[in-house]
């Protein structure tokens, strides 16, 4: 066979996995209600942690399974976006505090759009056609520049790979899969009892829900990592990872897709431009949710209620797109594929989006009060 059309053909089998991952993730997402904005609204407004509680379980468990997938050779994740030498801790606090504001007044992240879009919110739709649109001026257009030469200047060079575990192996002197079980080990007997606790956590649907997801993110490394990882390219003779938007291994992410899948329909006759993992996950996000939202017979067209109500969803949307590549990556990105590598940069980014959305329901809930 022809080392380059198996190449293509790989390829295609990646898209197409990651389409059927996207469709179980939006499924999962519809029927759990499972969203990073509203866990954390939840808790800040209500006291309850139930979704809090499912997306940390779905944290946890993508941790447990990637490094278990890394320990027994099945990804290389030294590869991923996720583990560089340098820390870019300025440009992943500040972009996810940003994107963790936006959140809150576009009323979800963009997965959650892709779940709501398919509801008939027509207020989703326009969230992400701008979340596509600032994500693209972030990556290569007009707010690149002060990313690139501002924010992303100030860096951490570090001996070796950020994530946790590789920097406990360096310290200690363990072997990498002793510190990669150490730590998810200490991860799971902190969390556990924290999560055990809540008896509404330990319903079929957080319960599932929160080891779904979990186990998506899982699935998509060992796709894009795996299956679609190449040790000599037949036309470059390098190492490749196929269709993926970073030319290395992915999981589960939002925003940078977007972008991309905005290009593609804007420049679909370019031969540059061709269908990639996170595109097509974002695509079936969109149709899984779909196909359980008409099943259900729950679809209704919902719009903005004036021009107040789409001016804050613009502007939310403007900082998630600029926040979300600026971080590398959203509350799913780095939130949870991200923190399934256990990457200190993930750490930081997670930390300023729990920030930025708390701050924001704060400002909400004290504008509410002023204006009685």
């Amino acid at each position: 066979m022809d080392p380059t059309l198996d190449a293509s053909s790989t390829a295609q089998l990646v898209v197409i996995a990651g389409l059927a991952i996207g469709a179980v993730f939006g499924a999962v997402a519809q029927t759990t209600r499972f969203c990073t904005m509203g866990a954390i609204a939840d808790w800040v407004n209500f006291g309850d942690a139930t979704r809090l509680r499912m997306w940390v379980w779905a944290a946890l468990v993508a941790a447990a399974g990637t490094q278990a997938l890394s320990g027994l050779g099945g990804v290389d994740l030294s590869a991923s976006i996720y583990t560089g030498r340098r820390l870019l801790w300025l440009s992943q606090a500040v972009g996810g505090a940003m994107f963790g504001f936006g959140m809150v007044l576009a009323s979800g992240c963009p997965s959650r759009a892709l779940v709501r879009t398919a509801g008939g919110n027509l207020k989703a739709l326009v969230v992400l056609m701008a979340v596509g649109l600032a994500a693209q001026m972030t990556l290569r257009g007009v707010f690149a520049l002060p990313r690139v030469e501002g924010l992303d200047t100030v860096a951490l060079a570090l001996a070796g790979p950020q994530d946790l575990p590789s920097w406990l192996a360096r310290a200690s002197g363990l072997a990498p899969a002793v510190a990669q079980l150490g730590l998810v080990a200490l991860l799971a007997l902190a969390l556990l009892p924290w999560l055990l606790r809540s008896a509404e956590f330990r319903r079929p649907g957080p319960l599932l829900g929160g080891l779904a997801i979990g186990g998506l993110v899982v699935a998509a490394w060992w796709v894009t990592g795996a299956v679609g990882f190449l040790p000599e390219h037949p036309e470059t003779l390098e190492a490749a990872w196929l269709a993926t938007d970073s030319g290395r291994p992915e999981a589960l992410s939002f925003v940078a897709p977007t972008a991309y899948g905005l290009e593609l329909l804007t420049l679909w006759t370019d031969r540059g431009t061709t269908l990639s993992f996170g595109v097509a996950t974002a695509l079936g996000t969109l149709l899984g949710a779909l196909a359980l939202t008409l099943a259900r017979r729950e679809f209704r067209w919902e719009a903005f209620r004036d021009a107040g109500d789409m001016g804050q969803h613009l502007l939310g949307a403007l900082l998630m797109g600029v926040g979300g590549v600026t971080a590398l990556g959203c509350s799913i990105g780095q939130g949870l594929s991200g923190l399934s590598v256990l990457s200190a940069g993930s750490v930081i980014a997670v930390a300023g989006i729990a920030a930025g959305a708390v701050a924001a329901l704060k400002w909400q809930a004290w504008r509410i009060e002023r204006l009685g």
